[in-house]
């Protein structure tokens, strides 16, 4: 079962992945123009994470599910905020750079333990 391995850590993990994904689709999209809510933001973070838990739980780890979540995200993102398909994927490819960076750099933030 899927819920096996789910403990605090992993659940602090999910929801602190949410609160930065969050806050940086709220920023990119604002600053692209698309003037909504952090609501909205939120449940595109959801969204986004659902998606590309779906598509990791069909395909397994790897490149074509990576893809597979990727394409269906942008399939989200351009619903969502009612966007074109290029803005879409700007604002997806800006998104992915700055939580990929901030992914790197928040666990060393704090220095060694």
């Amino acid at each position: 079962m899927a819920f096996e391995n789910l403990d605090a850590n992993s659940i602090i993990f999910f929801l602190v992945g949410l609160l930065i994904s969050t806050v940086v689709i709220y920023l990119v999209t604002f600053l692209l123009g698309q003037r909504r809510s952090i609501k909205l933001a939120i449940f595109t973070a959801i969204i986004g994470s659902i998606v590309y838990g779906i598509a990791y739980i069909l395909l397994g780890n790897g490149f074509l599910s990576a893809v597979v979540g990727g394409i269906a995200w942008l399939l989200a993102l351009k619903s969502i905020y009612r966007m074109g398909w290029l803005k879409a994927l700007i604002v997806a490819v800006i998104v992915w750079i700055i939580t990929a960076a901030i992914s790197t750099l928040l666990p060393t933030a704090i220095g060694p333990l």
